[in-house]
């Protein structure tokens, strides 16, 4: 085990499983009896609510040797969801979307940018992402000033859904802060506490952070986030004491990074993924970072512009061209719960994007970003 308050940054060279990384073909042997376990049989994967069978074990393994690879490739379907106005207040944007699929039903939940209300967050449900737009859209009642940039999941140990997000506290250095909400009820948009800062005190160490996410393991429940300036952090605390008693913060990666650090866990891998958003040329890029352990050191893995985790050099659309952007987006998960479980042969990555040529000439906060769904080449 390395030290969790290493810094990160070189080459992809580490220990899995207590032996070297290394190329797929010696490496396969190894992830046979782990991927025959996930999808020797036919699994359904419920992505985009059209049923995609894995079929073959072969391809699960080619998918999972590419994953590890760092090799992604990706479709873009058309935009899924874009802004809708309302009466008396004109909506720029949706963003940050986050969502898991409950009882049949997707369970959307997305910052919304107006010309009145800069920053809110809206929900939505429906069964399948091709009638996601025309979905009754609701906006949380959580507060009447500021509050964005979602993370929704279902705490089992307090059978309670949270949703962690972002606050304004003009009392506090900076004055955004990282915040929970919480329900019983996750169809009742109504229904959300109001927010409820995570640090009782403000950490002396952070004058910047952004995009607050957290994940869970067996003992303990991790707050990531980032600091626009190349660093991503984490804050810790007991599984037991969740939503509070969160330590001091370290800064657990750096690099070409910026913001919206997404954490993974790769079922039958043992091990973590982080998706982070880059900038490059006025456009938004994602790479990609793996790790052994919540607390462990996070190794490149797709993390330069010559080999990305999403961006124009190995995306394809599919039909009409309309973002040249990748941003704040959310893999779909293998389940609901805290532990932010995906499976590994069959990422969708559900992202913001916008045109070179619709957001030219606009200030940031009225680019008109939507939601579209990156699926595997």
């Amino acid at each position: 085990m390395v030290s969790r308050n290493e810094s990160l940054g070189e080459p992809l060279k580490y220990q899995l499983n207590n032996s070297t990384y290394a190329p797929a073909h010696t490496r396969r042997a190894k992830f046979v009896p782990v991927v025959l376990g996930i999808v020797y049989f036919a699994r359904i994967l419920l992505a985009d609510g059209m049923a995609v069978s894995v079929t073959s074990a072969s391809d699960s393994r080619q998918a999972i040797d590419d994953l590890l690879a760092g090799r992604f490739k990706w479709t873009i379907s058309s935009p899924l969801v874009w802004p809708v106005n309302r009466p008396g207040d004109m909506t720029y944007s949706v963003k940050d979307p986050t969502v898991v699929r409950y009882k049949g039903r997707w369970h959307l939940f997305c910052t919304i940018r107006g010309l009145k209300r800069s920053h809110q967050i809206e929900y939505l449900s429906f069964k399948d992402f091709k009638d996601a737009n025309a979905a009754k859209r609701y906006v949380l009642k959580l507060s009447d000033g500021y509050f964005c940039a979602p993370q929704v999941f279902y705490f089992t140990p307090h059978k309670k859904w949270y949703l962690i997000h972002q606050v304004i506290d003009k009392s506090r250095k900076p004055a955004l802060q990282p915040a929970y909400s919480r329900t019983s009820d996750i169809t009742a948009p109504d229904s959300w506490s109001k927010p409820t800062l995570l640090f009782s005190n403000q950490p002396d160490n952070i004058r910047m952070w952004i995009d607050f996410w957290v994940i869970c393991d067996a003992t303990r429940a991790y707050l990531f986030f980032t600091s626009l300036d190349g660093r991503m952090w984490r804050s810790e605390t007991k599984l037991a004491d969740f939503p509070s008693g969160w330590n001091r913060p370290d800064v657990v990666l750096r690099g070409d990074i910026f913001e919206a650090s997404h954490i993974y866990y790769l079922k039958g891998l043992d091990r973590f993924l982080t998706v982070i958003e880059a900038q490059s040329s006025g456009r938004r890029y994602y790479k990609a970072y793996v790790a052994e352990s919540l607390d462990g050191r996070w190794m490149p893995l797709a993390a330069t512009k010559d080999k990305p985790f999403a961006s124009p050099a190995n995306t394809r659309h599919t039909s009409m061209h309309w973002t040249d952007s990748f941003s704040h987006g959310e893999l779909i998960r293998d389940g609901f719960d805290q532990t932010l479980a995906v499976e590994p042969a069959g990422l969708r990555f559900l992202f913001q994007g916008v045109s070179d040529k619709d957001k030219r000439g606009k200030k940031y906060g009225q680019i008109p970003w939507r939601l579209g769904m990156l699926k595997p080449l």
